[in-house]
């Protein structure tokens, strides 16, 4: 992934321009939510996969800090932890699409962000076993919830193969962003930035009362 982007700890200018088109990328998809779930003609396809992920903050927020913190963490939970999340992804969705019970979806997608925005805050050095069981779990519930909305005359199979690519170029702008820990402060800009993840995970947590 990252010799994809062209980044490494030694090409400084390279390294920022593909961080900032890394993250304007994430921004660019990001920007209609609507969409998610106003698709006309082709409900349930590969673009209602696509975009569904992008519709939710807590979503949005939880794949890119996975990509955060994997990439904070080096190898191999670099590459270990956006590879998990979406295989385990799948096996929750087909759970939700099934409509095998698990409990507690809706809490655990906000866990995950306080829970994932926490540990970059901490910078939090789990060992890999840990680092991806906990993210395991996660995207359980995340998969679930996706299999859950699957509308009545989806295609699965081009639904999930969306929300999955969707998902691992949020983890990938995470990624991106986790480079800056190449940058004079940048682990401090990241621990700010995972300290504001984990604060919005609470207010979403709370059932984000301001929207309320």
């Amino acid at each position: 992934i990252l010799a994809t982007l062209g980044i490494n700890h030694n090409g400084s200018t390279d390294m920022h321009t593909r961080t900032l088109l890394s993250t304007c990328m994430l921004l660019l998809l990001s920007a209609s939510p609507a969409a998610a779930h106003a698709e006309h003609g082709v409900a349930g396809g590969f673009m209602s996969g696509f975009m569904h992920p992008l519709g939710g903050l807590d979503h949005l927020l939880a794949m890119a800090a996975v990509g955060i913190w994997g990439a904070f963490l080096g190898k191999p939970l670099v590459w270990a932890l956006p590879v998990t999340f979406p295989l385990v992804m799948v096996a929750g969705g087909v759970l939700g699409i099934f409509a095998i019970p698990v409990p507690g979806v809706e809490e655990g997608i906000a866990l995950s962000v306080v829970a994932l925005g926490t540990a970059i805050a901490l910078a939090w050095r789990a060992p890999v076993a840990i680092a991806v069981t906990i993210i395991a779990i996660f995207a359980l519930f995340h998969g679930h919830a996706h299999g859950t909305e699957l509308p009545a005359a989806a295609a699965p199979e081009a639904y999930a193969t969306g929300f999955v690519l969707s998902t691992g170029l949020v983890h990938l702008a995470g990624i991106a962003i986790g480079w800056l820990l190449g940058m004079r402060s940048g682990a401090w800009i990241l621990r700010g930035i995972g300290l504001l993840i984990a604060i919005t995970g609470l207010w979403i947590m709370a059932g984000s009362p301001a929207l309320a």
